[in-house]
C-alpha cells in the first residue's frame, strides 16, 4: 500500500496534502509521465497553472492514473492558475473553463489568481511593446477576486485562492470577498523564508504553498556564482546527520515551516525521493540553523510586472 502525504483543512474544509508535484518548467513531453510517476509515489496534490503550457499533459496522467483504477478523481487535489491576461471580470469564468478543457477534467479543486499584476487582454500571453516592454492591464485584482468566486458558484471549481500577493494585497482581497482565499501560494525557500507573510496569513487562516522550494537550481535566469542552495555546506552535514539528501532536508523544513512546499521534478527518482520526508524531523536547533539562510533572495522577480501598480514586491512582505 502506497504511504499517502499527510494532509490539513483548508478554510473551506478541503483536505489539502501537504506536498505536491510543481509542474512549472516541465515540459509537455515529460510531465505526463512525471504526473504518472508521482501518483504511483503517492503524490495526490499536483500544482497546475494554464501558462506553464502543459495542462493537457498532466491532465492526461491524472486521467490514466483514474483509468487504471490507481486512483479516483476525488483523491487528487488539483490546482491551476489564471494567467494575467484574463483579469478581466467577463474573461475569468471562461478562462478557467479553458483550463478544465485542458485538463479533460470538469472540476478544479483550488484556482489561484497567479499574480496580483493584470497584462493586456485579448492576444499575445505577454503582450509587448516594440521595446520589449509589457502592455499592462489597469483592471483591479479585487473585480477579478469576484469573478474567481463566480467559478466556485457555477462549481467549476471547489475553491480558491491568490498567488504571489503581498499581505496588503491579501488585505484587500479580504476586505471585499464573499469567499475566503483558501492559499497564497508564494515563492518560498530557506533563502526567502517569508516568516513574516506566512505568520500574516496563517492567522487569517490562509495556507501558504511554497514554490520554488528547491532554490529553483534550472531557473532559465540563474546565473553563474548565484548561491545553490542544495551545495551548501550546512545543509550537506544536515542531509548526512539525517540520512537524508539536502532537497529532502530542505522540504522537510519547508513543512515543519508551515507551508506546502510543490517541488518540480520530471526525474522518476527524485520524484520519490522528494516525496519521503514524512520519516523525520529536523530538531529545533538545526530549524534555528535553516533560519539564519534567509536573506530575502528572490529567485522569481516578476521583472515583467515591475512597473505595475500592482507588482507585489515592492514592501517587506
Amino acid at each position: 500500500m502506497v504511504k499517502l502525504a499527510p494532509t490539513i483543512k483548508l478554510n473551506n474544509g478541503q483536505d489539502f496534502p501537504i506536498l505536491g508535484l510543481g509542474t512549472w518548467k516541465s515540459k509537455p513531453g515529460e510531465v505526463e509521465q512525471a504526473v504518472k510517476d508521482a501518483i504511483d509515489a503517492g503524490y495526490r496534490h499536483i500544482d497546475g497553472a494554464f501558462i506553464y503550457g502543459n495542462e493537457a499533459e498532466v491532465g492526461n496522467g491524472i486521467r490514466a492514473k483514474i483509468a487504471e483504477g490507481v486512483v479516483k478523481r476525488e483523491d487528487i487535489f488539483l490546482t491551476s492558475k489564471l494567467w494575467n491576461t484574463f483579469h478581466r471580470p467577463d474573461l475569468v469564468v471562461d478562462a478557467c473553463k479553458k483550463s478544465l478543457k485542458n485538463f479533460g477534467l470538469d472540476y478544479l479543486d483550488l484556482y489561484l489568481i497567479h499574480w496580483p499584476t493584470g497584462y493586456e487582454e485579448g492576444g499575445e500571453l505577454f503582450p509587448r511593446e516594440a521595446d520589449g516592454t509589457v502592455r499592462y492591464s489597469d483592471v483591479d485584482y479585487v473585480d477579478t477576486w469576484k469573478a474567481l468566486e463566480k467559478c466556485v458558484e457555477l462549481g467549476l471549481v471547489k475553491g480558491i485562492g491568490l498567488s504571489n500577493f503581498n499581505s496588503q494585497q491579501v488585505t484587500r482581497v479580504l476586505e471585499v470577498c464573499k469567499i475566503k482565499p483558501l492559499v497564497n501560494q508564494v515563492e518560498c525557500h530557506a533563502h526567502l523564508n517569508q516568516a513574516k507573510l506566512i505568520k500574516f496569513c496563517k492567522e487569517r487562516d490562509i495556507v501558504v504553498t511554497a514554490y520554488s522550494p528547491l532554490g529553483s537550481p534550472d531557473r532559465p535566469w540563474a546565473k553563474p556564482g548565484d548561491p545553490m542552495l542544495l551545495e551548501d555546506p550546512k545543509i550537506k552535514a544536515m542531509a548526512d546527520k539525517y540520512g537524508k539528501t539536502t532537497a529532502q532536508v530542505v522540504l522537510r523544513y519547508l513543512i515543519q515551516h508551515g507551508t506546502v512546499p510543490v517541488p518540480k521534478s520530471v526525474t522518476k527518482s527524485r520524484i520519490v525521493s522528494n516525496f519521503q520526508v514524512f520519516d523525520f524531523e529536523l530538531s529545533p536547533a538545526d530549524v534555528a540553523v535553516m533560519d539564519t539562510f534567509d536573506c530575502n533572495g528572490r529567485l522569481v522577480p516578476l521583472n515583467d510586472g515591475k512597473k505595475h501598480k500592482y507588482w507585489p514586491f515592492g514592501i517587506e512582505y
